[in-house]
């Protein structure tokens, strides 16, 4: 690879970095073809881009990008394969549900809003991260059940008064 086409790679990485605000980094080395395009395949149906990367131009991307990485960086030792999404637990579903039928891939770390999560022992704890439809829903949920509380006691206690007054009238009568 040519000197240029390096900082050609470094610009496009540079450029994914900051358009992404969840990045995972794993390990999927070991992994046999058929494995991995299975795992291509099922990152692909989660709406999840996979690259596999050099861990130097990564590094040297990661330096140029405005954003703060933190220890990241030393997790890039090995294979090093890169998972962007635009839900932040997405991978780490992915990634648990494929280690069912296989040891791998590895999560060596993540960025998901400015935290950085280190090491596989996160994981599930990012599979536990609400996605920000699931964090909309739960509010919009706690934000009607007061309202229909409140319709709901309007509705029964106004056959009630209705009920009441009818009776009163019925009995002046």
């Amino acid at each position: 690879m040519t000197r240029e086409e390096k900082s050609q790679v470094i610009k496009e990485l540079t450029a994914q970095l900051a358009d992404n605000t969840h990045i995972y980094l794993t390990d999927i080395s070991g992994l046999n073809a058929g494995t991995t395009s299975n795992l291509r395949r099922a990152c692909f149906k989660a709406n999840i881009k996979m690259a596999v990367v050099k861990n130097t131009l990564l590094a040297k991307a990661m330096e140029a990008s405005d954003k703060d990485f933190g220890e990241l960086p030393t997790t890039l030792v090995g294979n090093t394969s890169v998972m962007y999404s635009e839900t932040g637990n997405a991978p780490a579903k992915v990634i648990k549900e494929f280690r069912k039928k296989s040891n791998k891939p590895l999560l060596k770390g993540a960025f998901i809003e400015e935290a950085i999560y280190i090491g596989d022992d996160q994981l599930d704890a990012l599979v536990d991260i609400k996605s920000r439809e699931e964090l909309i829903g739960e509010i919009v949920g706690l934000l009607q059940s007061p309202a229909k509380n409140v319709i709901s006691a309007l509705k029964s206690s106004g056959g009630k008064i209705a009920g009441i007054v009818k009776t009163l009238s019925e009995r002046e009568g």
